[in-house]
């Protein structure tokens, strides 16, 4: 029987609705399972992975974040869960997240946007249309800001204050810079900038699951044996903050494995890199962020790379294909 009105039929607004709303929230295998069932699901997976190789970010950063893949292999993106800031670790498979959808135009209700709240466990601050300073969630800065001001010196540096949303040293969030996530043979990803960055420079935080001692040494044992076999390599990053009495220290662990921000894309550099690792500590926040700022001129299409730690430490790690001159051969890694 000849459809003789403008109606759609159900089935068929059926079948839009769940590729407009289930597809974005699956992962790349998931997606290829489904592609090869007829030619228009293939034509809507490939809708969504272009649309995931074109911002990593999923629009959370001011900048998209391409990936770029020259026919070095058949990845054209790498699957992950975003977050612009540090969260609470998950022991469990994270919660999914929409990536991708297929053109308005074409399919109705139109595209999934993303979650524009985020939560920082005392309170809940719109989500930042740019990377400009946000207010901070504790106490602000009072009638004005006594902290000494942070003149970009990255030689003598290692910590930076905030007193509150009015301090002269406020840092952004997120990733202040256009950068580009670039694959290679030897290095797999790696982080490149999109345009010229001045030394001193706010570049991005390292973003992701904040966790516990016990349940970092738990997932490093995990990754090890993955990594052993080539499957997956991790991007946990265990940073220790020297407290001020100087007989003990802070150990904050970070892994953006499943849930962080492009900041895992960071790879390795034996002679430290261009990268330099502040912490910046917030006033009313326990815990301090983790953040790159360049520590000289940083060209245009030159990768990103700072120093994971000494590579003494684990002589039979995997081997390293940073090309500085004075690479070790081995990749750092710590007895976490």
């Amino acid at each position: 029987m000849t459809n003789t009105n403008n109606k759609k039929p159900k089935c068929i607004n059926q079948f839009q609705n769940a590729v407009v709303y289930i597809l974005p929230y699956l992962n790349p295998t998931e997606l290829a399972s489904i592609s090869s069932t007829c030619k228009t699901l293939n034509l809507i997976v490939k809708s969504i992975t272009a649309v995931r190789s074109s911002d990593a970010s999923r629009t959370f950063e001011k900048h998209p974040i391409p990936f770029i893949n020259n026919n070095v292999d058949n990845h054209p993106y790498s699957y992950f869960i975003y977050t612009p800031t540090q969260t609470l670790g998950f022991t469990h498979d994270p919660t999914r997240q929409p990536w991708g959808s297929f053109p308005a135009t074409q399919l109705d209700p139109g595209p999934i946007r993303n979650p524009t709240r985020h939560s920082c466990g005392s309170c809940s601050e719109p989500r930042p249309d740019s990377v400009d300073p946000d207010p901070v969630c504790g106490p602000t800065g009072g009638d004005g800001c006594g902290c000494e001001r942070f003149d970009g010196d990255l030689n003598r540096v290692g910590l930076i204050w905030e007193c509150g949303s009015g301090c002269q040293n406020r840092v952004a969030r997120g990733v202040a810079v256009r950068v580009k996530i670039v694959r290679s043979i030897k290095k797999g990803w790696g982080l490149y900038a999109d345009e010229f960055i001045k030394g001193g420079e706010f570049v991005c935080e390292y973003a992701g699951e904040l966790l516990t001692t016990k349940e970092a040494r738990k997932r490093q044992l995990t990754y090890d044996k993955l990594a052993s076999s080539g499957k997956q390599t991790s991007a946990l990053l265990v940073v220790r903050e020297h407290l001020p009495s100087g007989n003990a220290c802070l150990r904050i662990n970070i892994d953006a494995t499943r849930i962080g921000n492009v900041a895992r894309f960071i790879n390795h550099s034996c002679d430290g890199g261009n990268l330099l690792t502040v912490l910046v500590r917030s006033s009313g926040a326990l815990l301090p962020r983790v953040c790159f700022f360049a520590s000289r001129d940083i060209l245009k299409d030159e990768e990103l790379t700072f120093s994971y730690g000494d590579a003494g430490l684990n002589p039979n790690g995997s081997k390293c294909f940073c090309g500085s001159s004075c690479c070790s051969g081995i990749m750092p890694s710590e007895h976490t």
